[in-house]
């Protein structure tokens, strides 16, 4: 069967790529190894997603945006990084009219609005409970087989299937990838003290921890170790992991009580050394698996999805070859230049927080001093983060 774009992942950047192909007259075929009814309404993950102001731009253009219940739209109103014991924090203001920096929404959330903006689109035809066995592309077509025995011909082929991504490997794309050895422990906790919708990020010794704050009274506490420590965690009962939490965030919003389920995600960081080649393309964490510690990466995503639709709408109303290499080039280029500074930030951020040497620790104390000193980086930090 032929198409002219086919995207392999039904994640958020695939679901919201495919929603970008709207009105361009395109058949798309949306290939997902999940059943239709997963990814009609995903479960719960733990994972709630900082969502910037161009983030939010993106996802209202889809659709998606007003299909998110309101009440689960947590406004970030303001930021504090701490480090260690010490009590200075490096504090990011709401904007200038009081704006909030950005909006907490549950991960599972958003994927099921964007799945519904595309759920009776025009051209487009999903291919759930289906997983790759093979790829191909060269300056003709791109191909994929099925697992259903079905083999599929595009113009574009587009990988949106995680950072360890079957077709990024089968198009013989190379990655930079980095096991850390760490993993992240995400639940919701209740409290007694106010959090004031204030994100704090605390690098303290031998932990990370973000505390993150949602509607209710409540916060999602994402908490950073290495794995085997978090397997333990990950076996308490409810009412021993709430103490054990409130002691490693040293009762900043008193006792904690853990909330809802508690989930545990191992952590890796990756770089495709290309975003593209003839007929194909990389975006969402196919192309940049960013450590999460600076919640860039599901941004990072929505952005790139946008560009490459925005290079493909500009051929299809050329009336040029949406898959040619003008385009894939285009892609890359933009993309690359936008992620490469926020990717190589965040890991020297990870590296130089999670140092336990004592260099390395007053290093990132003066650090923290100097950023408090200059309001030129807290303005420039909150301009980027309410971006539009």
């Amino acid at each position: 069967m032929q198409y002219d774009v086919i995207i392999v992942g039904g994640g958020p950047a695939g679901l919201a790529f495919a929603r970008s192909l709207d009105d361009m007259g395109l058949e798309t075929l949306l290939v997902e190894r999940q059943p239709h009814a997963a990814l009609a309404d995903p479960a719960y993950d733990g994972r709630e997603i900082a969502l910037t102001h161009g983030s939010r731009a993106i996802l209202e253009r889809l659709g998606a945006w007003q299909r998110l219940p309101e009440s689960r739209i947590s406004p970030l109103q303001a930021a504090r990084v701490r480090n260690g014991r010490s009590a200075f924090a490096l504090d990011f203001e709401p904007g200038p009219n009081g704006e909030a920096l950005g909006w907490l929404v549950p991960n599972h959330l958003i994927r099921r609005a964007l799945f519904e903006t595309i759920a009776d689109q025009p051209g487009l035809r999903l291919a759930c409970g289906s997983s790759l066995v093979s790829a191909r592309a060269d300056r003709r077509f791109a191909e994929v087989s099925l697992s259903t025995g079905e083999r599929v011909r595009g113009r574009l082929l587009v990988a949106a299937d995680s950072r360890f991504s079957p077709v990024r490997e089968a198009l013989g794309i190379s990655a930079e990838v980095n096991r850390l050895g760490s993993a992240m422990l995400v639940c919701r906790v209740s409290h007694p003290k106010p959090h004031g919708q204030v994100a704090t990020e605390w690098f303290g010794h031998g932990q990370t921890m973000a505390l993150l704050p949602l509607n209710g009274g409540m916060s999602s506490v994402v908490l950073t170790l290495p794995e085997r420590e978090i397997a333990v965690l990950a076996t308490m009962c409810d009412t021993a992991l709430g103490v054990e939490l409130t002691r490693r965030s040293a009762n900043l919003l008193g006792p904690m009580e853990v909330a809802g389920s508690r989930h545990v995600y191992p952590l890796a960081t990756t770089w495709a050394k290309h975003f593209g080649t003839h007929r194909a393309a990389l975006i969402g964490d196919a192309a940049v698996g960013m450590h999460p510690v600076t919640a860039h990466g599901f941004n990072l995503g929505l952005s790139g999805q946008a560009l490459l639709a925005a290079e493909v709408g500009e051929a299809v109303r050329r009336g040029r070859d949406p898959g040619g290499d003008p385009v894939i080039r285009a892609y890359e280029e933009g993309h690359r230049a936008a992620a490469r500074p926020l990717y190589l930030g965040t890991n020297f951020l990870v590296t130089l927080y999670t140092d336990e040497r004592p260099i390395a620790r007053a290093v990132r104390h003066a650090g923290l001093r100097i950023g408090a000193r200059l309001p030129v980086f807290r303005s420039g930090v909150r301009s980027m983060l309410m971006a539009r």
